[in-house]
This record gives structure tokens, sequence and C-alpha cells, in this order.
């Protein structure tokens, strides 16, 4: 076989199409080129083949004996050729995985974790989106989203909570020369680093802490990974979420200062399209992500804070709610 001697392939996808049609013009339209190029590329066709393959009258044009025959080798050729390549396609797409999630928790939590994933599955194909972008399912070739909600209602979509969040003040174990807060309390004249998505007020409330206020004073971060960086390197207390701060205290470079835990008003949710739930791509991913979840949720009741600070009693009806960890290392 010489493939030296096939004609280019644009010229008989124009020629397929404008014998199907038996219209250089509705071929042009399927083609999304102009009448001009459809015409240019047969009359290419032609001149390489030596032969007719249209019998021009007019403005209307018909296929000739040769073309016709010609024709129907040609869109079978094709078809054969499409269908092989959609096969191709197919089978990589099924390898391929597109996860989306926010920036501050695949740096700071799926990074640190995704190796073992990837040792385990080598057959898929894994890309991680960092994006503070909502996903559009639609229009964006994606699999999975892990998104950071107050709800994890979406129309027309699977989702199923993943992690409930809470806050936490943490700082680095040098913090002014290690001398760190005892009690809550002992926090009124520290610094307290400060976050657009992180507010004091309701872990001061968790705490009992009814007569601090929120800190107004200070660097605002807008980026979490960077309120936890100003924490590790000692500028002051963060509140941080346990979600990114984990990896950074088991690693002994923050300290958990307190048993006591804020609310959040949001959680993280798994997201997809139903039609893509059973895939086995994206069963692969979410029984790896729950059962990293699961482990994660354990290290954290293992992990204890340096002060427990205060006894409290159960606050008020309506009252923020209080986790404390159960069992220290």
């Amino acid at each position: 076989m010489d493939l030296r001697q096939l004609p280019a392939l644009n010229a008989l996808r124009a020629f397929e199409a404008a014998a199907r049609h038996e219209s250089f013009s509705r071929a042009a339209d399927e083609l999304f080129v102009t009448h001009g190029a459809v015409s240019h590329q047969i009359r290419a066709l032609e001149a390489d083949l030596g032969v007719t393959l249209f019998v021009r009258d007019g403005k209307r044009v018909r296929l000739s004996d040769i073309g016709r025959q010609y024709a129907a080798e040609v869109r079978t050729t094709l078809a054969t050729l499409s269908e092989a390549t959609r096969r191709v396609r197919a089978g990589d797409r099924d390898r391929r995985l597109v996860v989306s999630m926010l920036s501050s928790f695949s740096a700071r939590w799926v990074t640190p974790r995704i190796g073992g994933f990837i040792e385990e599955h080598p057959e898929i194909n894994l890309e991680l989106l960092s994006t503070n972008e909502l996903t559009d399912f639609t229009r964006e070739d994606v699999d999975v989203a892990i998104r950071f909600a107050s709800t994890g209602k979406y129309a027309g979509l699977h989702s199923e909570e993943l992690l409930d969040e809470v806050f936490f003040p943490a700082c680095s174990p040098n913090f002014r020369g290690g001398k760190l807060p005892r009690t809550p309390a002992d926090m009124a004249d520290a610094p307290l680093l400060r976050s657009h998505d992180e507010l004091w007020r309701p872990w001061f409330d968790a705490a009992g802490l009814v007569d601090l206020p929120e800190p107004k004073r200070g660097v605002l971060y807008e980026d979490s990974s960077n309120l936890l960086q100003a924490a590790i390197q000692g500028q002051g207390i963060a509140l941080v979420r346990r979600s990114l701060a984990m990896h950074e205290i088991v690693a002994g470079r923050l300290v958990r200062l307190f048993n006591i835990d804020g609310p959040s008003p949001w959680n993280y949710y798994f997201v997809c399209p139903p039609a893509l739930l059973g895939t086995q791509r994206v069963q692969t991913f979410r029984a790896w992500l729950l059962d990293e979840i699961m482990q994660f949720k354990q290290l954290y009741e293992r992990t204890p804070a340096v002060c427990d600070g205060p006894a409290r009693t159960p606050g008020p009806p309506g009252a923020p709610s209080l986790q404390v960890l159960k069992a220290p290392l």
C-alpha cells in the first residue's frame, strides 16, 4: 500500500459532502467553508485523479458515472475511518479523569495524598484543575467537581457531602518564642491574622469570648493558603480550616491551640453529572476519596491541641456546637 497515492483528506471530505447533496453550496454549509473552497477542492481532486467527477450544468452539478462509483467507495472508507477514530477517542476518554476543585483544597489537601491514587491506578490519566470558578458541566470537559459550598443542592447533578468543615486557631510552634496562649482569653493581646473567608466571631462565641471583638487591624489575606503561610512564619495566630491546616500540623509547622472547633457555613461536596457517576473512572476516584477522608477524620481525632483551655458547659440552645478531640496520640 502506497499512502503517497492518496488524495488530500480535505478534498475527499469536500467531494463526499458535495456528492451526497449534489450541491457545492450545501456541502460548503455543512463543512463551514465557502462555496469557492469546495469548488476548488473538487477541481483539485479531479486534476489529481485525471477524471471528471461532476458534470456542470450552469449553476447545477451532478455526479458523473465514475464520480458516483467513486463517491460510494469514498463514503464507505470515510465512515470506517470515522468509526475507528471514535473508538480510539472513547477508549482514551474512559481512562481520562478530570477533577475540578478550589486551588487551596488542591494544594493543601489533595496534592499531599494524590500520589497514592496515581500509584494504585496507573490506568487512569488524572487531570486536576485548580480553580475558584464554578464548573459548568454542560460546557466544560470535567468529570467531577469538589465544591466548597453552604449547600450541596445542584439541579440536575449528583451531589453528596464529603467533609464537614470546622475552624480552630493555629500558629507556629515558635510563635513568641514558644510562649503560646494557654487559654482562649490569652489571645486577646496576640496578633490575630485575618482573611476574607475565616471570621473570628463564630469561634470567639464557641470559646466563650463573647466580649472579644472581630479583629479590624493587620493584614487581610484573600487566599487561605497565604494565611496559613503567614502563620507558619510566626506572624500571628490564624483561624484555619482543618482541611487545609492538618497537613501543616502533622508536619510540625503549625500547632493547634485549643480543642475547640468553630462552626463553618461551608462543607465539601462531591458533584458530578448523573450519567458519569456510574463510570469506572469516577467510581474509582470516589472510592479512593471517601477512604482518604475517613483516614483524615481519624487523624484529626488522634491529633491533640497543645492547650485544652478551660472546661466549658454546653451553651444555650442555638449556640455553636463544640467538638472535642477524643484520643490524643
